[in-house]
């Protein structure tokens, strides 16, 4: 049975709202032939400069400025609740003015210093604001106009489509985290004799060769890992010739409509070289197992995944993410292959295509899902290779210079790269206020009155700008908690990179791990703890300062500016400990929460029709209608639905309450394994509704959130170091005893 694109487009596609009058008005103003002219949008950019300049540089005294500040925000606040992207447009215009005001001022006004030592914080503090006020710019010209691109469907006539080979790349992930992948391939609904799927294992396991002989698929290995992934799929290029070829990761399982859904713009666009689907995660990652916000917070790549890469689409810079992907096969051939000059070979070769002439695209629907990292050491492991291959690029293939790029995917590409250095600007800021709180040093040249009136309005249309654009991906001040986790350990990988591009290899992220036991990782969480000591005595020195200068109003005030900045640093570095307090998990397979039509037979012949709560490999859970109890132990047949189709499985009843009932399966045949893995993993409509119910962001209560797990990380950190030291002291008196008794 085919799967229509419009089915999952159905299920996926949350419209935005109703055009507003204002939206149309500027629509019809923008569509027409006058402002559609060449020579008139040339003149109007530059008539905007040149008014920007002067809105820029104008001096205003502080009142006129306090004044001139309140009613850009006001107007904010107002086109706030409008809808349309005209009105995130104007929204942007102001956060554009209150960041370039305040920068000029910092530039020209503040940037003079008496003392060494101000003059070195200074620097480092300008630096860092010049580097977020450039990343604040490119991330607004990046989304500010989503593609939102649709699936075109593929011809009626089954017998044009192109023929596809399946890649699924693995070197040393077990075979139960590989297994569902391979079903799942198996059961994309498209003509078989157009589709060829290959594991492509780099372990060469015989294993591997034995499941992928009994369940007909080809196992595919080479002498040598020369490259990597990459070179992995370069070897498997050579012995396959399908038209197109699709590649996932070994854990990253497909749905069955994906071909069907990613095809058509291939048959559309002659020129489109690859097609991205997200990369979505069944499973929590780090922060969100860790701090509790698992499918209550939008995790660290929503944002990339959700809508950088959708803004990226309309500039024709969608970027190749290594799995979930479609690509023509000529065209990387062209190009040599998957590019295996860096250790991000997936955004290197969406450069290298895009250098060619080239289109990409992408799909903002989940086709696959896959697991995400276990621990917080190995979620920062893959994103050190992440930064460490994209400052590759930046050194030896910037997309800056050379040829075939346009304005629009230069400045895509500038800021994916420029994202990964973030590492330092972040460290100054969550010291900078240190520098006066402990030394005096004034690094800012201006009376905190001055600093505010300035300062607030950039932060706070930056950030209520950013709400209203990321709103479904990345909710308010989260950034920060990612960015502190990971800025100590990114800095000196991207600045080796930039020194020696060639320093760089490629690790293997691990999944499918456990973790057996609630603990808290001292080693991994060393940058923040100290950050955090640091942080907490200066503002005890902050406070001791205020009661020893209490007669001087501009000493008090400068030092209360500190310590607000010194308390909000304490905050996010309270979420980076809670991050490290590893939390069990003690399930090698995830449970999945999701609804599906099911029915319980029993060996009497009664049936129950019912739905599912959530579901793993190794069974189910139901709800139960009319608060039935089902006795433990007993065995049933449980029937799961997906369309018109009926799965069968029997299964055993392992937890059982009112209304609710667990269930483990019977060992499972090979064809059993296949029909779970269909009606449950490979569902077109899977992941659709993933963040159905999910708040959408408004800056306060984000920003409580984050408080408040900031203040619970650090409370749990003096539970663990309490905890800790007793378990030493018991193991030292133990040890003392041994040593006394001669043991």
């Amino acid at each position: 049975m085919s799967t229509a694109p419009e089915d999952i487009l159905d299920a996926a596609d949350n419209a935005s709202p109703r055009r507003s009058r204002f939206d149309r008005l500027a629509s019809h103003l923008i569509d027409g032939r006058i402002l559609g002219s060449k020579p008139v949008t040339i003149l109007l950019v530059l008539f905007a400069l040149a008014a920007l300049f002067f809105v820029f540089t104008v001096p205003l005294a502080f009142g006129e400025q306090l004044t001139f500040a309140i009613c850009c925000f006001v107007c904010a606040m107002l086109f706030r609740r409008a809808q349309g992207h005209y009105a995130t447009l104007v929204m942007i215009m102001l956060s554009v003015i209150a960041t370039g005001r305040y920068m000029y001022w910092r530039l020209t006004e503040t940037t003079y210093w008496e003392r060494p030592l101000d003059a070195v914080w200074g620097l480092l503090l300008v630096s860092a604001e010049v580097y977020a006020a450039l990343v604040l710019m490119l991330g607004y010209f990046q989304t500010a106009w989503p593609l939102r691109r649709k699936p075109m469907p593929l011809p009626l006539d089954r017998s044009a489509w192109p023929t596809v080979d399946i890649f699924i790349p693995t070197y040393n992930e077990p075979l139960s985290v590989v297994k569902p992948t391979i079903y799942a391939a198996i059961a994309l609904d498209y003509p078989k004799d157009k589709l060829s799927i290959h594991v492509l294992d780099d372990g060469r396991r015989p294993e591997f060769k034995a499941f992928c002989e009994e369940v007909g698929v080809a196992w595919t290995i080479r002498s040598h890992n020369r490259h990597a992934k990459a070179g992995n799929i370069n070897e498997a290029l050579k012995i396959t010739d399908g038209e197109y070829f699709a590649i996932f990761d070994c854990d990253h399982i497909p749905t069955r409509s994906f071909l069907q859904v990613g095809l058509g713009w291939f048959l559309r666009d002659k020129k489109l070289s690859m097609l991205q689907t997200p990369h979505h995660f069944f499973s929590a990652d780090p922060f969100e197992k860790n701090l509790g916000t698992f499918r209550k917070v939008p995790n660290e790549g929503e944002l990339f995944y959700g809508l950088v890469q959708d803004g990226n689409d309309l500039w024709n810079a969608t970027f190749f993410c290594g799995s979930c992907a479609l690509l023509r096969r000529t065209m990387v051939e062209e190009i040599g292959g998957i590019a295996v000059e860096t250790v991000t070979e997936d955004a290197h070769t969406a450069l290298k295509l895009h250098r060619r002439g080239y289109t990409t695209a992408y799909l903002s629907i989940p086709q696959a899902a896959g697991l995400a990292t276990e621990s917080l050491g190995g979620h920062i492991g893959q994103r050190i290779r992440w930064a460490r291959g994209m400052t590759q690029i930046f050194r030896i293939d910037n997309p800056l210079t050379g040829r075939g790029l346009s304005f629009g995917q230069r400045l895509c590409y500038l800021n994916a790269m420029m994202h990964f250095f973030y590492g330092i600007p972040r460290l100054v800021f969550l010291t900078a206020p240190l520098s006066f709180l402990f030394f005096n040093a004034h690094i800012i040249q201006a009376a905190a009155g001055t600093i505010a009136i300035f300062a607030l309005p950039h932060m706070f249309h930056a950030n209520i700008t950013n709400s209203r654009m990321q709103q479904k991906f990345r909710h308010s001040f989260w950034s920060e908690v990612y960015e502190s986790v990971l800025a100590s350990y990114i800095t000196a990988p991207t600045l080796l990179a930039l020194i020696n591009p060639k320093l760089g290899k490629f690790n293997v992220t691990a999944k499918g791990g456990r973790i057996d036991e609630q603990y808290f990782d001292w080693g991994i969480s060393r940058p923040y703890l100290i950050l955090l000591a640091l942080n907490l005595l200066g503002f005890i020195a902050g406070c001791v300062h205020i009661a020893l200068n209490s007669s001087s109003h501009s000493e008090v005030q400068t030092t209360v500016l500190n310590l607000a900045w010194t308390g909000y640093n304490m905050l996010i570095l309270g979420a980076s400990v809670a991050a490290a307090r590893e939390q069990r998990q003690v399930r090698s397979t995830h449970r999945v929460a999701m609804r599906i039509p099911a029915s319980l037979r029993f060996s009497t012949g009664r049936t129950l029709v019912c739905e599912t709560v959530d579901y793993a490999e190794g069974g189910v859970a139901l709800q139960l209608p009319a608060a039935i109890q089902v006795p433990l132990h007993e065995s049933v047949v449980v029937s799961l639905f997906r369309g018109q189709e009926e799965f069968v499985f029997p299964a055993d009843v392992t937890y059982s309450v009112p209304g609710r009932v667990g269930l483990k399966f019977a060992p499972m045949t090979r064809e059993q394994e296949l029909d779970f893995v269909q009606s449950t993993f490979a569902r077109a409509d899977a992941w659709t509704g993933w963040a159905e119910g999910r708040e959408v962001d408004t800056p306060l209560r984000s920003l409580s959130h984050v408080m408040r797990v900031g203040v619970g990380g650090i409370g749990g950190l003096f539970e663990h170091l309490y905890a800790d030291l007793r378990t030493w002291s018991g193991r030292r008196k133990t040890a003392a005893n041994d040593t006394k008794n001669g043991k």
